[in-house]
């Protein structure tokens, strides 16, 4: 697939048991696995490998240049709390 030539493969994580998997979410084939001792370890590894920079964006802003985006997700954050 030309956009995973071009930018990369987008892998999701899960596991099966001890087995960490992951595949391409643009669907181009790229696909792998790996065992682990146990099935805590494959989980907490899927979970660190399946975060996207985004999920953080504003939370790990730096203070002075996206000061907007922090008061954004304060805002946003303060009413879904309500």
């Amino acid at each position: 697939m030309l956009a995973c030539r071009i930018f990369g493969h987008d892998y999701a994580f899960s596991t099966d048991g001890s087995t960490m998997r992951w595949t391409c979410v643009r669907e181009c084939g790229a696909e792998g696995s790996k065992e682990y001792d146990t099935a805590s370890q494959a989980q907490r590894y899927a979970r660190a490998f399946d975060r996207k920079d985004t999920d953080d964006l504003g939370r790990r802003a730096p203070l002075v240049g996206l000061f907007p985006l922090r008061m954004a997700r304060a805002l946003r954050e303060r009413v879904g709390r309500r």
